[in-house]
């Protein structure tokens, strides 16, 4: 045994895990959340010189720039399902690591407009792979008392990549004259030079994670599924010694023979357990996005501006969000395999409504300054602790051993079309009904969400994904 510290597991009252290995193997794979969590914001910061340098006049075209990534985002989704079942999680996490290497150098030096939508469309591709398989890999290798702070690291590392990119961003950017006219931006620093750094960053990071992954295991539940048991049974050892190993190949394993009387795959989908499963996972997805924080983090030019700051002001009171969304992901860590799952997304669900409801008074009553800012900060606190993490535990938990790339993955498209949709429309909704009612119509979501979660989202706390699979097979042959 290692001379790692004794945790003691659920899974067997007296197991010890060699933690130091199991942390480390975790916050590799969480890397691809960094990654994802800096190439995600990083348009934030960059939006107000790129839109300049192109000369992006029109609402369709600030929408386009700020949401084409996003279409990217579910190709990568949709692709890693199947890819991951078949080639297994680790060749992708590298595969990925490569394509965000690749496409922030590019997308920084673009030359032209549909240049630079082709690299971020390819950016996106490589952050709708990290955000299927850090999860699921972390989930994976995960020992069952662990699971839901290990998985809701992945959250933390694409906060700090969030809070990178902030930082960057407002480092990176001259200050701004006030009345500065579009044309003198455009030839300025942030206009020729600064917003393409901004992208550019990112292939540091990820040269690191294209390194470090080649050097993880695979997914021990993947190996067993492909009839490659002793490869299993090594990486098992290492994560908890010779008898942990023994006893989770012997559960995978007879989790597999179970499966063998199931329908698999896209058929199993949408048999009345699996498919109320993979509607709960669906609706967390899109509640995640539709919960309109998103738009504080694309959009936070405009909503800022628009409470009378200027533009340097704006850039560090970003970085103040991401601050505030780091301290209290750690609150969902500290808290996640405590506190449960669902109560945690009730209470962010909730808190969320009603900052968004406070949020669209100010704006109404035409408040300015510090008052949006502490509401907007209010709402990420609630988001960093419940729907930003617990939202990635649950649909990596959910679903069985066999199908869980692909259930995982149709969950994250539909998170990505969501994103999409909350990203592009943002600009025309603010338009036409104002910042107060769109902030409303998030805090309604947000309100629906609060009753979801409470009605039909189950625990997964202190749940072996074996014994969650379990329950589920059970119910479905009763």
């Amino acid at each position: 045994m290692s001379n790692n510290p004794t945790r003691y597991s659920a899974e067997s009252g007296t197991q010890q895990y060699r933690m130091g290995y199991v942390w480390l193997t975790a916050l590799v794979a969480a890397m691809g959340g960094l990654l994802f969590g800096y190439d995600w914001v990083v348009i934030g910061g960059a939006k107000p010189f790129l839109e300049k340098y192109f000369v992006l006049t029109t609402e369709q075209q600030v929408g386009w720039a700020n949401s084409c990534a996003l279409l990217g985002c579910l190709l990568g989704s949709i692709l890693t399902g199947g890819l991951s079942d078949r080639y297994g999680r680790k060749k992708l996490l590298i595969f990925s690591a490569f394509l965000f290497m690749v496409s922030s150098l590019l997308t920084g030096w673009a030359s032209t407009f549909p240049e630079f939508v082709t690299w971020r469309i390819a950016g996106g591709i490589a952050i709708g792979m990290a955000s299927n398989l850090s999860p699921l890999y972390i989930a994976e290798i995960a020992p069952t008392p662990y699971r839901g702070r290990l998985v809701a690291m992945n959250q933390l590392t694409i906060v700090i990549g969030i809070i990178a990119a902030q930082v960057v961003n407002w480092q990176l950017a001259e200050p701004v004259p006030a009345g500065a006219s579009a044309e003198f931006i455009r030839l300025s620093w942030n206009g020729q030079y600064a917003w393409r750094w901004m992208f550019t960053a990112v292939a540091v990071p990820s040269l690191a994670f294209f390194v470090s992954a080649m050097f993880i295991p695979e997914s021990p539940r993947w190996l067993v599924k492909r009839g490659r048991d002793e490869r299993a049974h090594s990486v098992l050892s290492r994560l908890g010694g010779r008898s942990y190993a023994d006893g989770k190949i012997r559960e995978i394993q007879a989790n597999l023979e179970a499966e063998q009387t199931t329908r698999t795959a896209w058929k199993e989908l949408w048999e009345p357990r699996m498919s109320r499963r993979l509607l709960i996972g669906v609706t967390l997805a899109v509640l995640q996005q539709w919960s309109g924080i998103n738009v504080i983090f694309n959009y936070a030019e405009e909503i800022y501006r628009s409470a009378g700051y200027g533009l340097s002001d704006i850039l560090f009171n970003i970085v103040i969000t991401g601050a505030i969304n780091f301290v209290f992901t750690l609150v969902a860590i500290a808290g996640v395999d405590r506190l449960g799952r669902r109560l945690l997304m009730i209470w962010g669900c909730a808190g969320i409504a009603l900052s968004h409801l406070l949020i669209g008074v100010a704006y109404l009553l035409g408040w300015k300054g510090i008052s949006i800012l502490t509401l907007t900060l209010c709402a990420l606190g609630c988001y960093g602790m419940s729907l930003a993490p617990i939202t990635w535990v649950l649909i990596s938990e959910i679903f069985p051993n066999r199908i869980r790339g692909t259930a995982i993955s149709i969950a994250v498209s539909a998170l990505w079309i969501a994103c999409f949709l909350l990203t592009f429309t943002f600009p025309m909704l603010n338009g036409a009904l104002g910042t107060a009612k769109t902030f409303w119509l998030y805090s309604l979501i947000c309100a629906a969400g609060c009753f979801f979660v409470y009605y039909a989202v189950p625990e997964t706390k202190d749940r072996s994904l074996e014994e969650i699979e379990g329950e589920l097979v059970r119910g479905q042959n009763s």
